[in-house]
């Protein structure tokens, strides 16, 4: 295992940091860092702003409170893979030809979009050509608001691993931020960045190196 470090922002003008606080990624059981309890989504410019998004605290069971609080209702049953179905149809209908890939675990559904689709070399602001479809996806994400979303970057392992995870910080918080500012509500959001922890290809060759830059969307029915 290892240790994730959240920078967490307040997006509000004249806002201040409030005291450190740690939290749980509760799904790898690992205790993280985060510097408030609530806050609204900054630009990457201000800064990556990492962890929980919600108005109670920055645990797995205080997003489940806000999505609550804020009239989510729970999927049950039979009702959860009828509605991902639904969702998985209309994104990839949405992304076809955008060079995102949209795959499905179980009752999951994981965006990946590879960081030459998405960024510029180095740079964590969004390329106005990906604008169309992210807007698209966060349509989707509206219509479909049963749902938590986890958006986690990825980098390669060329480069000082600080760095890596920093870049892969800065540019998961851009896409949570343009899904925000597209009115996806901000309680439903994870946000972080793991650096070139977790490659899902070879780092030895361009191809895998390629592969490994990337943004992982995860959508994951809300079930209470």
């Amino acid at each position: 295992m290892f240790r994730f470090r959240w920078s967490v922002a307040v997006a509000a003008v004249g806002a201040q940091f409030a005291a450190a606080c740690t939290t749980t990624d509760p799904h790898t059981g690992q205790v993280v860092r985060s510097n408030t309890r609530s806050g609204v989504l900054a630009g990457a410019a201000g800064g990556a702003l990492l962890g929980y998004l919600t108005n109670t605290n920055n645990g797995e069971q205080g997003r489940k409170n806000a999505l609550i609080g804020a009239g989510v209702g729970a999927l049950a049953g039979g009702a959860v893979g009828t509605y991902m179905d639904r969702q998985q149809a209309q994104l990839r209908a949405q992304l076809a030809g955008s060079g995102v890939d949209v795959q499905r675990h179980g009752d999951n559904i994981v965006l990946n979009m590879p960081s030459d689709v998405t960024f510029g070399v180095d740079k964590a602001d969004i390329q106005s050509r990906f604008h169309p479809p992210l807007d698209a996806v966060a349509n989707t994400l509206r219509q479909y608001p049963q749902t938590t979303i986890d958006i986690v970057g990825h980098a390669d392992s060329t480069g000082a691993d600080d760095y890596n995870r920093a870049l892969s910080e800065r540019r998961a918080a851009s896409v949570a931020s343009h899904l925000v500012s597209q009115g996806v509500l901000r309680d439903r959001l994870f946000v972080a960045g793991r650096g070139e922890a977790q490659p899902i290809a070879s780092n030895d060759l361009e191809e895998g190196r390629a592969r490994n830059r990337r943004v992982e969307v995860v959508v994951r029915p809300f079930t209470g």
